[in-house]
């Protein structure tokens, strides 16, 4: 059995570290590149930066930084936001990343994901998936509605159709984000996670909600994610990435322990 991974959110707003909860209110904590450097030393598998407003304000993702934060981390590391064409996701790997996270440019335009696929290979091309709950219709069967433009632009998509379809496309790996329960620290969206991960072959990365070790365990083994994505528990100081993953080896979990 493969190790559980336990991977860092860094939201990017303007070159600093940001945060926010359900996409909204969002506000600066701090500086990205010294938390990646934290989190790389006290045993961190991998790390995720995303350009929250890049697709929103129509620009293209600050390279700058992702140059920085690929000086000071030596664990894969994933970027996304802004993310268009296949010469952007090369210049994301030129400038560091290993792998490139695509969101509402493939939501839009879903031949990107092969293209990149193509360019890249598939174990470097994550599609990241925004979700919000929704009634369950014609439209949205499964009662979860593909969200893009940083959870701004509902786009009448259901969620389990658009994971099938991007695994066939060429995506390497998935994120479920819920919007529902990004930033309350109230615990992932279990059903929403299980629902896709018993549907797909690739990896799944389940995101929006930690805020104890518990919900990771609960993710992890009730919600069938291969990866928890962790934000707010990290950058307020309240628990670490050793801490985090000796509790998990602990009750049972498998994962790659700092020392191992």
């Amino acid at each position: 059995m493969l190790s559980k991974r336990i991977i860092a959110c860094l939201d990017v707003r303007e070159g600093q570290l940001a945060k926010s909860v359900k996409f909204v209110d969002t506000r600066d904590i701090g500086d990205p590149i010294a938390k990646a450097k934290e989190y790389y030393e006290d045993g961190l598998d991998e790390l995720v930066f995303y350009d929250i407003t890049a697709s929103s304000d129509k620009r293209d993702i600050m390279l700058d930084v992702v140059e920085a934060v690929a000086e000071q981390v030596y664990i894969p590391f994933s970027v996304g936001g802004g993310i268009r064409t296949v010469e952007d996701a090369n210049k994301l790997l030129w400038a560091g990343a290993e792998k490139i996270n695509v969101n509402s440019a493939a939501v839009l335009r879903p031949e990107l994901i092969s293209e990149c696929a193509y360019a890249i290979g598939n174990q470097n091309v994550v599609l990241s998936m925004d979700i919000k709950q929704v009634e369950v219709s014609d439209t949205i069967p499964s009662g979860y509605e593909v969200v893009i433009n940083g959870g701004r632009t509902p786009m009448g998509l259901d969620a389990l159709a658009w994971a099938l379809q991007g695994e066939a496309l060429g995506a390497g790996e998935l994120v479920v984000n819920s919007i529902d329960a990004d930033g309350t620290k109230a615990g992932y969206e279990i059903n929403l996670t299980r629902m896709i991960a018993e549907a797909v072959s690739i990896p799944v990365i389940a995101s929006g909600g930690a805020g104890k070790p518990e919900h990771l365990l609960a993710v992890l083994t009730e919600g069938k994610a291969d990866a928890a994505l962790v934000a707010s528990m990290l950058h307020f100081g309240e628990y670490t990435v050793s801490g985090l993953k000796q509790w998990l080896h602990e009750h049972g979990v498998k994962v790659r322990l700092k020392y191992a």
